[in-house]
């Protein structure tokens, strides 16, 4: 898949408000959702969810999930980022390049921020979309 096109598809996301397990553009997702929604976006297909919640995810869900469906990717434009929250990886968004990347923010929604020390430090992998579904 091609980097510029999945950067597009996660910037048409900007501004849907935050809502937990949504992924509907211009309506609400949260950071998994976001995922999922450009997933469909760009497949067609949305994606199942791994069970998780906000407040007591298994954070082995999101590791898993990413490490059994997608391959791994470098930090560059387009690849799925996950990042650890506490100990362990508990947030995602999309790499618009290597020092910004898209994300679903609690009472801020989707936005276009920069990947400072204090995210970059707290990267635990990078994945690419898959070439087809």
């Amino acid at each position: 898949m091609k980097a510029e096109l999945i950067v597009a598809t996660a910037r048409a996301w900007l501004g849907t408000p935050y809502r937990h397990l949504a992924a509907t553009r211009g309506a609400g997702c949260d950071c998994l959702g976001l995922i999922r929604g450009v997933w469909r976006d760009l497949y067609g297909v949305l994606p199942e969810v791994p069970n998780y919640r906000a407040d007591l995810r298994d954070p082995r869900d999101l590791l898993a999930a990413a490490t059994e469906r997608l391959a791994p990717a470098g930090q560059e434009a387009g690849a799925i980022v996950l990042f650890r929250l506490g100990a362990q990886p508990r947030h995602c968004g999309i790499l618009v390049g290597p020092t910004r990347f898209i994300h679903a923010q609690e009472r801020v929604g989707v936005v276009e921020v920069n990947l400072t020390d204090g995210w970059a430090k707290r990267v635990v992998g990078c994945f690419a979309f898959p070439e087809g579904v």
